[in-house]
């Protein structure tokens, strides 16, 4: 539903399968309180070999993934749970038709109920989106070419190139206008540009696809065709000049300072002036994240004729509406996005879609509703605590390490001192009561709040950074670290079961949601953000000599996940997954120490068998262990920063000592890394 399109720069057969004796009986649930879920184990498995399986392989054997989704867990569950939540919310505010014009209920009543009458919206087929085809068809000069990109970037489609407002990386309290490569409709450059048959076979899929949606708007065949290959001629001249998976992982590859003249001459045949006062804009300075790919627009700009450019914005309108549109194109755009890339079975169901867009749209606006029902101060408070437990768990690591000098161990001190915890929800929420909504007009009130949202980025753009923003809304099941803030972020929608619960023993919370913690704390600190200061500047901190060895100590991850294969001949991309990689590895280590920190000011029980220990790294497994879809296993290793969830689980625990203990695991078990060759970074 309206989805924005983009590309942008987690016993006695355990004693048996161990060789160990067994754990003590358990000594009950204190009052009120769970450990976990015992029901999940499939205590067939040996823990030292098949963590993964072990954690909760029976639940994922007693609930096989949902048809509509791509992966399931308790996770997973949980996150879908949160739609039932809000399906709520917005039945209950758009059963109502008297709402204050402008309020938050009729705002997000309107926009639920307009999406939910699929009869209207079928009815009308394509002519929603004809009014921007008919500006399309009218293009005839090169000028045409700007004014058209200008149009659609106003309303979130943004090609060939995107712009928005992200904080200056050398001086970060300001924001400035950052244009990035974008503009392609297949997952990244890599699609257009492999040969294996799996990206080859992909581009005749995604050929055959536009062809479809072309026909969709009264097309005949040839021209369909016709129009497919115009689009994917113009595509494949801008993969070749994007930056891949793992370069657009490196902010030095990206860090491109400019003026507004110096895009000029970067592009001189765009009309920059004309496009900057469009939006009402004057940026003072820019992040060109991709020249190259600058280079290769501004050779298309002369080389592309005017009829292809209409071609090209045709078809990236077309398939950016597609979910907003009739159900022959939510179907052609499900066949190919979700059923043939990702492995899904059958499309969600329409309200389900209906809460999606609505939180993504107007996410605040419903969040609010949401936060207000669902999470507790309590909640918030308890969260506060985890969180400051594993600064200082990762204060006292610095402090410790003895590979790190002190001149830059000063430096990693002071930057953990400016950590800015985010828990929950915004303090100050964002006001959309200018957003035009209609509940007769699904697609003007989509386009509507995609226009809002995007002047609500652009006017950032050479003003102080917000400190206030957050990236994602809060019913989302989700957390971030942001660099350039030196922040971390907790929305609502992640903070419970299985990953965080007012009833959870500590042992459960510190390994599930604290990992989480501790993985958001480490990004800081990793490939990536190890390379931004405490002032959130990219800036090199470290002396040479602790660099090399940070390099070192990464690469030892690096090599580690290369030998992870999802299946014969495809095995993840170490320098892909480095920095969730890491994070992963911190995230265990700092939680499973600010854990025992926890258990002297107050004693964790053996619960249902499990020492707390094993109660922790279990928490670790069930939180992460997603079944994945092949097809979607795929993707990810394919552009996904993150492994995938098998790996997650296991690839930290095989380097952690205290995990081998906790289950009395010998060495040359398959969760038992040799020292020489065991991975450790923080």
């Amino acid at each position: 539903m309206a989805a924005m399109k983009t590309r942008t720069p987690l016993l006695v057969v355990i004693a048996a399968a161990c060789g160990s004796h067994p754990p003590p009986a358990s000594s009950g649930t204190p009052a009120g309180q769970h450990g976990v879920y015992v029901a999940d184990l499939d205590r067939a498995a040996d823990p030292c070999n098949d963590f993964f399986e072990f954690a909760n392989g029976s639940w994922r054997k007693q609930n096989p993934i949902p048809a509509s989704m791509t992966r399931w867990s308790r996770r997973w569950q949980a996150g879908e749970t949160s739609k039932d939540r809000l399906k709520d919310i917005l039945d209950e505010v758009s059963a109502r038709r008297d709402w204050p014009r402008a309020s938050v209920e009729q705002l997000i009543g309107d926009f639920y109920g307009g999406c939910m009458d699929q009869a209207r919206i079928d009815q009308r087929g394509a002519e929603p989106i004809k009014p921007l085809l008919a500006e399309i068809d009218k293009l005839r000069e090169p000028a045409d070419v700007g004014r058209m990109i200008a149009r659609l970037h106003a309303i979130a489609i943004p090609v060939p190139f995107g712009l928005f407002g992200n904080s200056d990386l050398h001086a970060p309290t300001n924001v400035v206008a950052w244009a990035v490569a974008s503009g392609l409709g297949l997952p990244d450059r890599d699609y257009y540009v492999k040969t294996e048959p799996r990206f080859a076979e992909a581009r005749e899929r995604y050929l055959v696809h536009i062809a479809a949606m072309f026909k969709l708007i009264g097309r005949d065949d040839a021209a369909a065709r016709r129009a497919a290959d115009t689009v994917m001629a113009i595509e494949l001249g801008l993969a070749r000049a994007s930056l891949d998976n793992v370069a657009l992982r490196d902010p030095r590859a990206t860090d491109h300072a400019t003026t507004a003249a110096g895009l000029a001459a970067l592009t001189p045949s765009f009309d920059w002036p004309a496009y900057f006062k469009a939006f009402r804009i004057q940026p003072a300075s820019l992040n060109v994240t991709e020249p190259e790919f600058f280079r290769e627009f501004e050779r298309q700009l002369h080389a592309t004729p005017v009829s292809d450019w209409r071609t090209y914005f045709a078809w990236h309108l077309i398939n950016a509406a597609a979910p907003a549109l009739s159900q022959p194109f939510v179907d052609e755009d499900f066949a190919f996005n979700d059923k043939y890339l990702s492995g899904t079975e059958e499309i969600k169901p329409r309200w389900k879609r209906c809460v999606e867009s609505t939180d993504q749209l107007l996410g605040e606006a419903l969040g609010k509703k949401y936060t207000d029902r669902y999470f507790p101060p309590a909640a918030k408070a308890r969260m506060k605590l985890l969180v400051t437990n594993l600064l200082a768990a990762m204060r006292d690591t610095i402090e410790k390490l003895d590979w790190m000098s002190p001149p830059t161990r000063q430096r990693a001190l002071e930057k953990l001192a400016t950590f800015n915890p985010k828990i929950g929800y915004p303090d100050k929420w964002k006001d959309y009561s200018s957003i035009p909504i209609q509940r007769d007009q699904f697609w003007d009130s989509s386009l509507a709040a995609r226009a809002w949202n995007v002047a609500d980025n652009r006017n950032l753009i050479d003003k102080p950074v917000d400190r206030g923003r957050w990236g994602l809304t809060p019913p989302t099941s989700d957390a971030y670290y942001n660099p350039s803030l030196n922040e971390i972020v907790f929305p609502a929608g992640i903070l419970q079961p299985p990953a965080f619960s007012l009833d959870a023993v500590d042992a459960v919370n510190y390994g599930a949601i604290g990992v989480v913690i501790g993985h958001e704390i480490s990004h800081g600190f990793d490939d990536q953000g190890a390379q931004f200061d405490a002032q959130g500047r990219l800036d090199n901190w470290w002396t040479q000599d602790d660099l090399d060895k940070f390099h070192a100590r990464g690469q030892c991850v690096v090599d580690q996940f290369e030998h992870y294969l999802i299946e014969p001949g495809i095995h993840h991309n170490g320098k892909l997954v480095l920095g969730e990689s890491i994070g992963d590895l911190g995230g265990v280590n700092l939680a499973y120490r600010a854990f025992q920190k926890a258990r002297q000011q107050t004693p964790a029980p053996t619960l249902d068998g499990f020492t707390p220990d094993q109660q922790f790294f279990i928490a670790w497994g069930q939180f992460r262990g997603d079944a994945i879809r092949p097809e979607t296993q795929r993707l990810m290793v394919q552009g996904d920063p993150h492994p995938i969830a098998q790996y997650r689980v296991i690839g930290p625990l095989s380097n952690t000592p205290e995990f081998a203990a906790a289950f009395s695991c010998p060495a040359g078990a398959a969760l038992v890394r040799p020292p020489d060759q065991r991975c450790s970074v923080w």
